[in-house]
């Protein structure tokens, strides 16, 4: 199995991310991350969406995809020619006395502390996927009380790639 991150543009009308959403779940196709937001043109959403498949089924869902009426475009966003990034957030129980180490780690990845309670900390951070999970890796001596991951949003390098509608 493989991934491979589609980015979609599409209308941006109601019940759109569902359809979208729907298609995967009436074919077996597996979503392993969706993001949304509108576009610098209100009327239209891009989407981010990372599959998971072999070839024929990845070729397939976009496809699918692309046949749907809401969609202007669908391609696919190539690790060498694309910047991805994800947000985490982060909520690490830890004693006043153990502060010090979560600071150090967080600032050697760039990530924020964003809140401070007396028996925990929430940690910000962006980057692509490996950096937040090798950063999740090395609080394995911290208990994690929670954790939000928003999923990759991902833009195409350069211009030639710009949709004009």
């Amino acid at each position: 199995m493989q991934k491979k991150v589609f980015q979609l543009l599409v209308d941006n009308n109601a019940g759109v991310l569902s359809r979208i959403s729907g298609l995967f779940s009436r074919r077996g196709y597996s979503i392993e991350s969706i993001t949304a937001g509108i576009t610098a043109d209100p009327r239209f959403t891009r989407i981010t969406i990372v599959a998971a498949g072999d070839d024929d089924i990845l070729d397939q869902i976009e496809k699918q995809v692309a046949k749907l009426v809401d969609v202007k475009e669908i391609k696919e966003l190539k690790p060498a020619s694309s910047v991805y990034r994800e947000l985490a957030l982060i909520k690490v129980k830890v004693a006043v006395s153990e502060r010090q180490g979560i600071l150090a780690m967080a600032d050697i990845f760039r990530a924020n502390i964003v809140d401070v309670a007396p028996e925990s900390l929430i940690i910000e951070m962006t980057g692509d996927q490996s950096k937040i999970n090798a950063f999740i890796n090395l609080l394995e001596g911290y208990e994690i009380l929670e954790l939000a991951r928003t999923g990759i949003a991902g833009l195409a390098r350069g211009t030639e790639s710009v949709t004009y509608l």
